[in-house]
């Protein structure tokens, strides 16, 4: 089993939204995934409760699980995951991948 956790930094303003609705927006996009690609077990989106000007704080974290490192990247590159990956390339500042064996 393969665990993909992925943290986020957004825009304060981006695609018209703030960054709390794009957060939203965000979780909503990413849960949807495993109902669209059989290779991503589950997704689990969390957005960040508490306010901060810390580096170290993230506003969105994913964590997904996957049978294998071939479903991994089956699922990084299936047109349903891109068409997400479009959308938060344009509403983020940073990102932070792990993915691990577990």
């Amino acid at each position: 089993m393969i665990k993909h956790v992925v943290m986020w930094k957004l825009k304060e303003v981006a695609e018209g939204k703030t960054r709390n609705e794009n957060a939203e927006v965000m979780k909503k996009l990413l849960e949807d995934l495993p109902s669209k690609i059989e290779e991503l077990i589950n997704a689990e989106v969390g957005i960040n409760i508490l306010e901060g000007t810390d580096d170290a704080v993230c506003d969105v974290v994913l964590t997904t699980e996957c049978a294998s490192e071939e479903d991994l990247k089956t699922y990084a590159v299936h047109p349903d995951h891109q068409k997400v990956v479009d959308f938060i390339k344009k509403v983020v500042t940073e990102r932070r991948v792990v993915d691990y064996v577990l």
